[in-house]
């Protein structure tokens, strides 16, 4: 299912661009991920770091370009995103085929040592709150005594008043910096989905995402609730450190 760098570049590029949409300020927290990620693996010669829901390669490569000894493995389910992000972030890291939060999927990344931080950015949402409980316990499992995960993406708080203050802060951000400009999710899909290059990705995506309905069905979980999971997970400290609107960057400590 091997895919040309032009067309991996068209659909990276764009996904970029519609990504914007979606994440406030998100070069800002993908630049506030790689700052937490570089000051938690500072003096260790050649850091191991996880992407979970990698997507198309954009936080790895971040990382990459950052920390160029860093080994990364980047891990995600969807066939499509997986060879463009193989094919364009070629370098970047080594892409894992897994499916975060069902059983085993840690034995899938094929670590042989302990990982050092633990990244992701609006990808766990997804989850329902019993799978994302034991993510958090496997992530956990996986890191070194002081080892991160960093976790970016929307956290509004329980209170509907105050979450519907950040999330019209969101909007009113994005609106200013052009997010909305740009093509939608949807779009992005429908177009990719006629590119005959990917055709052949496509066929296995819709697949996968059969297999894989009846168990969808994530919910948006507070930033506390998230706090709550992580440290019944086995991470000591956990605090936000960057936020705009319900856009945040939280990040959970390892219990020495």
């Amino acid at each position: 299912m091997g895919i040309s760098m032009a067309v991996a570049r068209t659909w990276v590029e764009r996904w970029e661009r519609q990504q914007q949409r979606y994440a406030v300020d998100r070069e800002e927290r993908f630049t506030v991920i790689t700052d937490v990620v570089e000051y938690a693996t500072s003096g260790r010669p050649r850091p191991l770091l996880l992407d979970l829901g990698c997507g198309p390669g954009s936080l790895a490569a971040r990382l990459a370009d950052r920390l160029p000894d860093a080994e990364v493995v980047a891990a995600d389910m969807d066939p499509v995103l997986l060879e463009l992000g193989r094919t364009h972030h070629a370098n970047a890291a080594r892409y894992v085929d897994t499916v975060i939060g069902a059983e085993g999927w840690t034995d899938a990344l094929g670590l042989r040592r302990p990982l050092d931080a633990a990244v992701s950015s609006t990808a766990l949402h997804y989850l329902p709150e019993p799978v994302l409980r034991d993510t958090y316990r496997g992530i956990a499992a996986l890191l070194r005594p002081g080892g991160v995960l960093v976790n970016g993406d929307h956290f509004p708080p329980a209170e509907g008043p105050c979450s519907d203050l950040t999330a019209h802060v969101g909007r009113r951000r994005a609106g200013r910096t052009g997010g909305h400009a740009h093509e939608d999710w949807r779009e992005w899909w429908s177009a990719a989905a006629r590119d005959p290059e990917l055709a052949d990705l496509f066929t296995e995506r819709a697949r996968r995402l059969a297999a894989h309905a009846a168990g969808s069905g994530g919910q948006d979980l507070a930033a506390d609730r998230h706090a709550e999971l992580l440290r019944s997970a086995g991470f000591r400290h956990v605090t936000p450190v960057w936020q705009f609107g319900d856009s945040a960057v939280l990040v959970a400590v390892k219990g020495r």
